[in-house]
């Protein structure tokens, strides 16, 4: 009786075993378990490896980088760090394809797609160094910050268009008779999109005639009076003084008539001050020789070859002698002149009083030839 058992048990685990065994050497779709369990292993292993990629070797090649001279090895170094870690995910993929017995369609297939993350890896390198080149480019003269920005953008769609159209190619699509479709598509949606065409057009022109760049205040009268912030394919973002955003398009924006205040040489300060009929001509000549001087002495204020600095009586007004007061400042920020014309405020002040004067204000001097003379 417990031989017969034994047996029972004994035919079982052969049973079990064997089931075990074919599991095993059939796995999932004819594909054994041990090549499962390798190409899983080998994925986990590339992802852990992408990890120690961005972690040391790349903070190793960024160590050698900074010792050098020039700071576009640190940008491009930085730029390509992100594509980097695809290399060994790449790798690792590509591994798992040979592991497995993967043939016919299937390995066309596989084999498509490492070739298709080779190229995203490049591409995607080529597009991010992108801005660090013309970064390093900026400081020739003929490139502007909104030129830039614009060739930035138009060369990264260029590259990933090549990109995408190179892994197109390996799956079998071609791309003259997609364009030629597309240019037939493009047809129909240009008649419907020619405020768009309109508004890259004026942009282009904005950009080519420089006539602002992002960081320049500009101004339409009575219309407008901001800091432009951006340029962009089919608009303009302005931030007014309250930090609010406004979006205007190109094309209305290039037919205004504005005044670009980034491009001015000077800041001028023409005032007129109103001082009293009482004020002698001594005095006078001394508050306008004292503000002249106080110009001249003070850092606040330069010297405008096209134009000198002037104090002078301008005219006799209705109820006051008005001087009229014309001086330059460097270009300084909104701020800064406020602090400027502050402090210049304080020193007429203090000029005028000292000189036995007073600013003017409108009076009217009524004259009564008679009164009408009170009844008893």
């Amino acid at each position: 009786m417990q031989i017969d058992t034994m047996n029972f048990w004994v035919s079982i685990m052969d049973n079990f075993l064997a089931i075990l065994n074919e599991v095993w050497v059939n796995g999932l779709l004819g594909v054994s378990m041990t090549k499962i369990i390798a190409s899983i292993a080998v994925l986990l292993l590339s992802f852990l490896l992408r990890g120690f990629v961005v972690t040391v070797v790349v903070s190793s090649i960024e160590r050698l980088a900074k010792s050098t001279e020039s700071s576009l090895d640190d940008e491009i170094l930085k730029a390509v760090k992100k594509p980097l870690s695809y290399v060994p995910v790449t790798i690792g993929i590509y591994i798992v394809t040979m592991i497995l017995p993967l043939e016919g369609v299937a390995g066309d297939i596989s084999s498509n797609i490492v070739k298709a993350l080779i190229i995203f890896t490049i591409f995607s390198a080529l597009a991010n160094s992108i801005h660090p080149i013309f970064t390093a480019m900026s400081s020739t003269s003929w490139l502007t910050e909104s030129m830039q920005i614009w060739l930035e953008r138009s060369s990264r769609v260029i590259v990933w268009i090549i990109g995408i159209a190179i892994i197109l190619e390996l799956f079998g699509i071609q791309i003259g008779p997609l364009v030629a479709g597309l240019g037939l598509f493009s047809v129909a949606v240009a008649l419907g999109a020619q405020d768009f065409f309109k508004n890259l057009i004026s942009g282009i022109l904005i950009i080519g005639e420089n006539r602002f760049q992002p960081g320049d205040r500009i101004e339409v009268p009575g219309q407008l009076h901001g800091i432009v912030d951006t340029i962009g394919f089919r608009s303009t973002i302005i931030k007014t003084f309250d930090t609010a955003p406004m979006i205007i398009p190109n094309k209305d924006l290039s037919d205004m008539r504005l005044i670009n205040h980034g491009n001015m040489e000077y800041r001028r300060i023409n005032w007129v001050i109103n001082l009293i009929y009482s004020t002698s001509l001594e005095d006078l000549e001394k508050i306008c020789d004292q503000i002249s001087k106080h110009i001249e002495e003070s850092d606040d204020f330069v010297d405008n070859p096209n134009q000198e600095h002037l104090v002078t009586i301008n005219e006799l007004g209705a109820s006051s002698i008005d001087v009229g007061i014309l001086c330059y400042s460097d270009v300084c920020g909104f701020s800064d002149f406020k602090k400027i014309k502050h402090r210049f405020i304080k020193n007429i002040i203090k000029i005028v009083e000292s000189n036995n004067s007073e600013f003017a204000y409108p009076t009217s001097s009524i004259f009564v030839e008679s009164l009408p003379k009170n009844s008893e």
